[in-house]
């Protein structure tokens, strides 16, 4: 009806072109996320020390990521970091787009997962970080036996959201040449002489993808409704 073929995509096409791109889009939403968290924690312990020479660079760091396009930031790293950089790293000259982009996440990413992390803290009654200082506990034994495990917990379900939302933002290392998903797929297309049926199935793909991750998000945040 529309003149759309989509014949060109077999099974030769999918592992030649497809399965290559899916799987370092996936590697770099896991590493992204944990990478993420990990520093978007510490950004979050840093905004609430309540000590000045700490909570201000973490807030312009965190104000100053959210406040940019990713793309620009994925392009302004490519670009203007030292090829030195990159030779430093082990496989990093011949993976330039990739390391780029998975530094570049994890960097952007990060102010985001921070937020939600500080979120969490805060959501932790002051009646049980008060507990724990009764029971002598340090600061930092405190939060690390009792106020981050249920914040983690508590933040669960948006933390998923945000990993799909960053599944989604993969597409935009394109920009760089770096291989995903949406690179393999319109890859085959241009060869074939398809594509603009390759970026339909990009978007259904995507579309499939997300959409079944934010069903399982949902019934979960169900589940720890019924559980508190």
């Amino acid at each position: 009806m529309f003149g759309l073929d989509m014949s060109f995509l077999n099974w030769d096409i999918i592992s030649k072109f497809v399965i290559k791109g899916f799987i370092f889009s996936v590697e770099l939403t896991v590493i992204a996320t944990i990478g993420g968290i990990l520093l978007g924690t510490l950004l979050a312990l840093m905004r609430l020390s309540g000590t000045k020479v700490l909570t201000i660079p973490a807030t312009f760091y965190v104000n100053g990521m959210r406040s940019v396009p990713l793309v620009m930031v994925i392009l302004w790293f490519y670009l203007l970091m030292p090829a030195a950089f990159f030779d430093m790293i082990p496989g990093g000259a011949n993976n330039r787009s990739e390391i780029s982009a998975i530094i570049t996440f994890i960097a952007f990413e990060a102010a985001y997962f921070s937020e939600i992390m500080r979120a969490g803290i805060q959501s932790i009654s002051r009646g049980q970080v008060n507990a724990g200082r009764a029971l002598g506990m340090t600061y930092a034994q405190n939060m690390r036996l009792i106020v981050l495990p249920q914040a983690f917990r508590n933040m669960v379900p948006i933390l998923l959201t945000q990993t799909i939302i960053l599944f989604q933002d993969t597409s935009l290392v394109y920009a760089i040449g770096a291989y995903d998903l949406l690179k393999g797929l319109t890859t085959a297309g241009k060869i074939y002489g398809r594509p603009e049926e390759a970026y339909l199935l990009a978007a259904v793909v995507y579309f499939v993808i997300c959409f079944g991750l934010s069903y399982v998000v949902k019934k979960l945040q169900n589940k720890i409704a019924i559980i508190r």
